[in-house]
């Protein structure tokens, strides 16, 4: 199935701003995580799978991706 490129822009931002507010970062600084460590292209790849979940399990889950790729956050 297609989405469009703003109904995925839309959803990652959502995600970025509670993954931001989980580990109280500012969401330029939650989205320079989740690209050093390869949380944003994670979600890219995987929408499909993604956008089904609830944001607070998503959170946790890329929490626990970039770790395992050497970001700090747990």
């Amino acid at each position: 199935m297609g989405y469009s490129n703003h109904d995925k822009m839309e959803w990652t931002l959502i995600l970025t701003l509670e993954f931001g507010r989980r580990f109280g970062l500012t969401l330029k600084q939650a989205f320079n995580y989740l690209s050093r460590y390869g949380g944003i292209a994670f979600v890219d790849e995987h929408y499909d799978y993604c956008h089904t979940q609830s944001f607070q399990s998503m959170v946790a889950d890329m929490a626990e991706y970039c770790h395992r790729k050497g970001g700090a956050l747990i």
